[in-house]
């Protein structure tokens, strides 16, 4: 007999762009209409979030936007992060670092360049117990045949590298796209676990190249990487799990074909995460996967387990195809999200 509800308690995205201004008044309750309790949230601003002051700012004027969203801060790796900082940050409630290479995704262009000068950031991090969050890919680089397709695999050394020198601190390889990203967090220790979002579930190569929507840092790669994003979530390994990177992006953005720049790097999927993500598990047999994917194994890796099960925070999904409403616009702003025009298998029956 096929399964015509699902109920998960709690879902956690844990990566997630809510931007600031305008746009973010606009995204940011779709955390919650996607079906999503906690969010996870990136520091790219402009500028980008660098102090724990910064972050709690912006804690603030999220959940004056959406007081029901639980909101988890983080701070962009940057030379302000010093040990003393870490500390602070900690004390603040203050989650995770995230850290971007120089100039590979969106407001990257104060990323890092050598991990080695923030070691002793990630030592005081490893002591108080922060998160580490690696944007896993290295700039492209002609003259060594760096580009889109192999920054991920090349970046996977400095993961290896960086547990090794810290076994303790807590890692998180974000949006794995490639089998070998996949068995390198396989083959590393519990401290180390890997997100993966809904449309990496969904697209190969063939689906952006050409199509401006469905393209994201880092790409979708080839039918046999999509394969090993899906073979772990049937294992139900438990360090893989949802982070959407939902990244909203204002429409002229995502369609230019300026030749001055190409379009923005990113894929939003925030107000259908939820019934979008159960779409893809059951298509590729996983759907028994789904509560772990998208709740237990993310909670349980940044400790952030449910405190008790109760009508209210169980997000319940009914079997029903519902279309993609696709555009969503607050005053002057406007984006659109992806599967857009399409139908999913299954839509939110209540909030809870």
């Amino acid at each position: 007999m096929s399964t015509t509800t699902i109920s998960v308690p709690s879902p956690a995205d844990f990566h997630v762009h809510l931007r600031q201004g305008n746009l973010s008044q606009l995204v940011t309750p779709h955390v919650r209409e996607g079906g999503f309790r906690l969010a996870y949230v990136m520091p790219n601003l402009t500028p980008p979030i660098t102090t724990t002051d910064q972050a709690l700012e912006y804690k603030a004027t999220l959940e004056r936007i959406d007081p029901e969203t639980e909101f988890l801060m983080t701070l962009y790796l940057s030379p302000d992060l010093t040990p003393d900082e870490v500390r602070r940050a900690k004390a603040a409630g203050i989650v995770g670092v995230k850290s971007y290479p120089r100039g590979v995704t969106t407001n990257s262009d104060g990323g890092i360049e050598s991990y080695e000068a923030y070691y002793p950031a990630f030592g005081a991090m490893q002591e108080v117990d922060m998160v580490l969050n690696l944007h896993g890919e290295v700039p492209s680089d002609a003259s060594a045949n760096i580009h889109v397709i192999n920054a991920e695999p090349t970046f996977l050394p400095h993961l290896r590298k960086l547990h090794a020198h810290f076994p303790r601190l807590r890692i998180v390889l974000e949006h794995a796209t490639t089998r070998a990203a996949v068995e390198t967090v396989k083959s590393l220790g519990a401290t180390v676990a890997c997100t993966i979002t809904a449309h990496h579930l969904a697209l190969t190569v063939d689906d952006w190249a050409g199509q401006s929507w469905n393209y994201c840092k880092p790409i979708a790669k080839f039918p046999d990487d999509r394969e090993a994003l899906r073979q772990v979530i049937r294992e139900g390994h438990p360090r893989f799990f949802l982070g959407s990177d939902s990244a909203p992006h204002p429409s002229m953005k995502k369609s230019t074909s300026s030749p001055d720049h190409g379009c923005a790097a990113g894929i939003y999927t925030s107000p259908i995460l939820l019934p979008l993500t159960a779409h893809l598990l059951e298509s590729f047999g996983a759907l028994d996967k789904l509560e772990g994917f998208v709740s237990k194994n993310g909670r349980a890796f940044y400790k952030k387990e449910i405190a008790s099960i109760d009508g209210n925070n169980i997000v319940r999904l009914r079997k029903r195809k519902a279309g993609v409403t696709g555009t969503y616009s607050l005053k002057e702003e406007e984006v659109v999200s992806f599967w857009a025009g399409k139908e999913l298998d299954w839509e939110i029956d209540n909030q809870g």
